[in-house]
């Protein structure tokens, strides 16, 4: 017999899962029945699941693959592979970026262009704007990673020390036909907001394209609560309400998780941070999952699981936690100020780790009650 923890996380895996960039790739792929690209382009933590897809679906087909460390294994050899830092750029991040746009500018009148888009392309790939260097970028980052903006807030300032994002690698194109496939880990799924617009055309472009959202967090939603009634337990709410700072979710979402019926809640978006001048260890989910620990403490029955659905929060291995009634303690409460939930996560067994998953639909809550 399972456990609730056990439920709770096979439900949140349940979500991910159908949002795996091989998967929606692929069925994207088998919907369009168009004609091969000439070369694939892939940016972003899900490029390289995505464009095994593509691989398999077309056959050979140049490639360039820009992604986070260690999420480009299992591609093939002869894929142009370039991993970089995540969530802060660094030098391989400006070699990933020029590499894109001097693969776009090479393609010839007549060809085609597959770019598979998704997220955390803003820090992984990037040619600056003249005057603008490396140091540049990375204290634009910083200073936004701790402002607690929302993700379109943020893209919106990347892009203007930028000559890939808001259109600009696609600028470059002199083919016939660009098709994006892209997996969105912003609210509303706007192509412009995602990566920063780095599979946004530019205005009026001269050429064909094709756009479309393959993979969604209303997607990832909908399958965790589809796989709840075959566990016996009936959905009790699916939203997208996590968009705002951590600690005023926490505060809001206390009573309705101390007070939910026995069943499922399924809860998603991307939840902010204001970090203090030297941040611990640990991310957003990590943080909300220790602030929502706090509103639950003593709660019987009641397991909550919060988690990046890349597999990753912040600057860890960790995807997020898993808490319940038990979790807070002595020592919590420090933990919290401080924004270093990951150090008190690990000490009380409750991280969540799952590896790179393939995909990145922003974060996703489970909250159980047995």
């Amino acid at each position: 017999m399972t456990t609730p923890r056990e439920t709770a996380i096979a439900l949140w895996q349940a979500g991910v899962d159908s949002v795996g960039g091989y998967a929606a790739v692929a069925r994207a792929l088998v919907a369009a029945e168009g004609p091969p690209p000439d070369r694939i382009l892939a940016v972003g933590k899900a490029a390289g699941a995505m464009t095994r897809a593509a691989l398999d679906h077309f056959g050979a087909v140049p490639a360039l693959v820009v992604t986070k460390d260690g999420h480009g294994e299992g591609l093939p050899e002869d894929v142009e592979l370039i991993e970089a830092s995540h969530p802060v750029p660094d030098a391989r991040s400006l070699r990933g970026g020029r590499a894109l746009c001097d693969a776009v500018a090479e393609m010839p009148a007549g060809s085609r262009l597959l770019l598979l888009v998704s997220g955390g392309a803003s820090a992984l790939a990037e040619h600056p704007v003249e005057g603008k260097t490396l140091e540049d970028l990375t204290a634009l980052n910083q200073r936004l990673l701790a402002a607690g903006l929302d993700i379109g807030a943020m893209n919106a300032e990347r892009s203007k020390l930028s000559r890939i994002k808001g259109g600009g690698l696609l600028s470059r194109f002199g083919g016939a036909a660009v098709q994006v496939l892209a997996i969105s880990d912003v609210p509303g799924d706007d192509l412009g907001v995602i990566g920063s617009g780095i599979g946004s055309p530019p205005p009026s472009p001269g050429f064909e394209i094709r756009a479309e959202i393959v993979a969604s967090n209303a997607h990832a939603r909908a399958a965790a609560g589809a796989a709840a009634p075959a566990r016996g337990l009936p959905v009790l709410a699916e939203e997208e309400c996590l968009h705002d700072d951590l600690h005023r979710l926490a505060e809001r979402l206390g009573p309705r998780l101390r007070d939910m019926a026995p069943g499922v809640m399924v809860l998603g978006g991307e939840p902010t941070v204001i970090l203090p001048e030297s941040p611990g260890r640990g991310g957003r989910n990590q943080g909300l999952a220790l602030a929502l620990a706090r509103e639950i403490a003593g709660s019987e029955g009641l397991t909550l699981v919060v988690g990046g659905t890349d597999g990753t929060d912040g600057p860890t291995d960790a995807a997020g936690a898993v808490v319940d009634g038990s979790t807070w303690g002595p020592g919590a409460d420090a933990a919290l100020k401080r924004a270093d939930s990951g150090s008190y996560l690990a000490e009380n067994s409750a991280l969540l780790v799952t590896g790179p998953t393939g995909t990145n639909v922003m974060d996703l809550l489970i909250a159980l009650r047995a």
